[in-house]
């Protein structure tokens, strides 16, 4: 039996300790930026970060596997926690805040807990399964929209939408909703969780991205799946985020793409 208030205590701390060293590196001159195998960007802060989330879980659970975006995937269990040490590097790199540090956990394939924080902007979202979400320990909730036409959208990575079979459906989208946007990254799961975004709508994740939004955004009464309306899992590569009725609206423009 996992005690879910201790991981999420533990997950906090992982956390907390990678925001100081992230935010040691943020906007700092000259700072080493690396090409991934698939051209995506890392630097030194990533790395410390994610060596001292691993330190911290490892330390607490030492019995637990760990996904993590620079270091790959450590051990086999049932409980495996999926570490982002910096979600939004390319953001991280520009000096620009949308960026941080994301920590899930899964038991048995599901997602129970995540902890979403970034420093930057001086807030933390975290939830528990089957209980609730906060913003800075505020109750998150999020708003109901009876209609595609009183929503304000969040679209993610544009460049993958058009080039899928989406693309239609998204145009369709923004000129029926009442407002769209393109935040990036965490910020627009933060601020569905709390009433201030209607949907968000990606078409390039990966798990590592997603896990503990997932999380926080689900407890916070939205429904999340796939752009297909599959569950969120290890190999899920798009996600649909909104309140049940117009999560239902958006899913059904989707199916029919």
């Amino acid at each position: 039996m996992v005690d879910l208030e201790r991981a999420l205590s533990v997950a906090r701390q992982a956390a907390a300790r990678a925001d100081g060293i992230a935010m040691s590196y943020f906007q700092t001159a000259n700072l080493a930026v690396e090409r991934k195998s698939d051209a995506s960007p890392v630097t030194v802060a990533d790395r410390h970060c994610e060596e001292a989330i691993r330190e911290t879980l490892r330390q607490a659970f030492p019995e637990h596997a760990v996904f993590g975006e620079e270091y790959g995937h450590e051990g086999e269990s049932r409980c495996l926690w999926l570490v982002d040490p910096i979600d939004g590097t390319r953001s991280f790199i520009r000096g620009l805040p949308f960026w941080s540090v994301q920590i899930g956990l899964m038991i048995d394939g599901e997602l129970m807990l995540g902890v979403s924080s970034a420093p930057a902007f001086g807030e933390t979202a975290w939830a528990l399964s089957g209980g609730a979400a906060f913003v800075n320990d505020r109750p998150a909730r999020v708003r109901e929209v009876a209609r595609i036409e009183e929503a304000d959208l969040s679209f993610g990575n544009l460049r993958s939408l058009a080039g899928g079979e989406g693309w239609g459906v998204a145009g369709q989208l923004v000129a029926r909703a009442a407002r769209s946007r393109g935040y990036g990254d965490f910020y627009s799961y933060h601020r569905l969780a709390d009433g201030g975004q209607d949907a968000v709508i990606e078409s390039d994740v990966n798990i590592l991205d997603i896990a503990a939004l997932t999380v926080i955004c689900r407890e916070a009464g939205a429904r999340v799946t796939d752009l297909k309306g599959r569950s969120i899992d290890l190999a899920t590569t798009s996600i649909l985020a909104a309140g049940p009725n117009l999560h239902d609206q958006l899913l059904s423009l989707f199916h029919d793409a």
